[in-house]
């Protein structure tokens, strides 16, 4: 069937009726980018704000620094080190999430179908709490005086309690407790999908268990765990208020930095153009989805 031409009536009207959702998306998606763009290639101003005056120095500080003595040039190791704790604590975020998701996915999916809905709706509770909610729910856990160190206290295990506020380890874990439906509802929709008589006839063949987990349902829930993957990634790489309650201001990452930037360090450029890079890296992110989405069957199983 040959495509309409542009000037055809039924192609205008079309356009006419896809007009406000356009509209809507130029305004609150494209303009808000198009700003932060101009605002990364302007001059920080004395208070905040920009000057109106082109300057690259934005996206210099993003990956260089300049000494306060003699202006010699050489690498932001602060930066440095927030990218580098950013993307390893929002791929270990997705690694844990998916550890923990796939037999919580694979627990609802095997129960009987009457009680699916309970146990989805178990799993959902938490997106009704506000996040900073249940970020202090997880410290009140991990503290000092918190249950974990209580009860390893008074079973006698340790000697004093284990410091896990304010560490990597704590920001980790908050991250997994928050994102962790977001990788379990994706696994069970792939899982609900699954033809369980594959399983039947693997296990009639003398399949072992190992065999009919690593042969047949990881191969077939892929794509759940693709999906969780990216719904993981993207929203932890770019955390904010749980990384500056658990982490207590000393354990900085993307989101923190970028909003010390237009805060405190009142240098809105620089701000901007972290705030890109950080687009940018949710961006590759997602280029790898599509790729492992939308691969070519016939190379996948040729």
């Amino acid at each position: 069937m040959r495509p309409l031409p542009l000037n055809h009536p039924t192609t205008l009207s079309r356009w006419l009726l896809s007009t406000p959702a356009l509209v809507i998306l130029l305004l609150a998606a494209s303009g808000p980018l198009l700003i932060v763009l101009v605002y990364s290639f302007l001059s920080p101003g004395p208070y905040g704000g920009v000057v109106w005056e082109f300057s690259t120095e934005g996206w210099f500080q993003v990956f260089f620094s300049r000494d306060i003595f003699d202006d010699s040039v050489g690498p932001a190791y602060a930066h440095w080190s927030i990218f580098w704790r950013s993307v390893r604590l929002a791929l270990l975020t997705t690694l844990f999430a998916a550890l923990l998701g796939f037999p919580t996915a694979w627990f609802i999916a095997t129960r009987p179908a009457g009680t699916r809905e309970l146990w989805l709706f178990l799993v959902t509770i938490p997106f009704w709490t506000n996040l900073v909610i249940r970020t202090f729910a997880i410290q009140e856990v991990i503290r000092n005086q918190g249950l974990i160190n209580s009860v390893l206290l008074n079973i006698g295990l340790i000697n004093q309690p284990i410091q896990m506020l304010y560490t990597d380890f704590a920001i980790l874990v908050g991250m997994t407790y928050v994102f962790l439906p977001l990788m379990v509802l994706p696994l069970y929709a792939s899982m609900d999908k699954l033809d369980g008589r594959l399983l039947e006839a693997a296990y009639d063949l003398y399949a072992s268990r190992m065999r009919v987990l690593w042969h047949i349902i990881l191969p077939l829930v892929k794509p759940g765990f693709i999906a969780g993957s990216i719904l993981v990634f993207i929203p932890a790489i770019g955390a904010y208020v749980t990384p500056r309650i658990l982490g207590g201001g000393r354990h900085l990452m993307l989101g923190n930095l970028i909003e010390l930037q237009f805060g405190q360090g009142r240098n809105w450029p620089l701000g901007a153009a972290l705030a890109l890079t950080l687009l940018v890296i949710v961006l590759v992110a997602l280029l790898v989805y599509i790729r492992l989405v939308m691969r070519d069957p016939e190379r996948e199983h040729g």
